[in-house]
């Protein structure tokens, strides 16, 4: 393997395991608010953008109208942000894992938008859940007043369930980031190659 090959699987692997890291930290920690947020906006956004503009900004001898970019860095920019969601879902997935509880509580409110998201609060002392309830997790064919049983996070940062049994993400973390670096590497390589051809011709 050459040095420049290692650099940029290094960058790659740095890019998409930064995503399904931050991804997991943020609900599992738990971070603050402020700190979670930055956590999932890099995540999300930064690495996945890091992925293409690292590679083109290494474009150094191509003129700007001419360059142009590697199909294959199209895979680590969706394979990394879907890293940044499906470990965010296995961080609070975690996060209910260790530190939940089971309490029993009323639908005070339904927020009927695209998907619906339930608003709880615990009967025992009247106390909101926080965050609210999603769709997928459970606030699908309730009613306002209906009780329900959930497992919640007390430091409000993982989603409540009212079925703790949910599947392994570890497969589907490993097949993202095995695409990410195996197409970011070759991709960045790629555009190595084009910015040394063109300065050579």
């Amino acid at each position: 393997m050459s040095k420049e090959t290692a650099r940029w699987l290094a960058f790659s692997l740095t890019c998409a395991l930064g995503s399904a890291g931050l991804g997991w930290l943020a609900p599992a920690m738990p971070l603050k608010s402020w700190v979670g947020g930055v956590a999932v906006l890099t995540a999300w956004l930064l690495l996945p953008l890091a992925a293409v503009l690292v590679p083109m900004l290494g474009l150094r001898r191509v003129p700007r109208a001419r360059r142009k970019m590697a199909w294959q860095l199209i895979v680590p920019v969706v394979a990394s942000v879907a890293l940044g969601v499906v470990a965010g879902e296995a961080g609070q997935q975690s996060a209910l894992a260790e530190r939940g509880r089971w309490t029993t509580a009323t639908v005070v409110d339904i927020e009927d938008a695209r998907t619906d998201q339930c608003t709880l609060q615990r009967r025992t002392d009247g106390t909101r859940i926080s965050p609210r309830l999603s769709e997928g997790d459970g606030c699908r064919s309730v009613s306002k007043g209906d009780t329900l049983r959930v497992r919640y996070d007390p430091e409000g940062v993982a989603g409540p369930v009212t079925d703790a049994e949910s599947g392994s993400y570890g497969g589907l973390i490993a097949g993202l980031v095995l695409a990410a670096v195996a197409m970011g590497t070759w991709g960045s390589v790629r555009m190595s190659r084009w910015d040394r051809a063109y300065a050579a011709s």
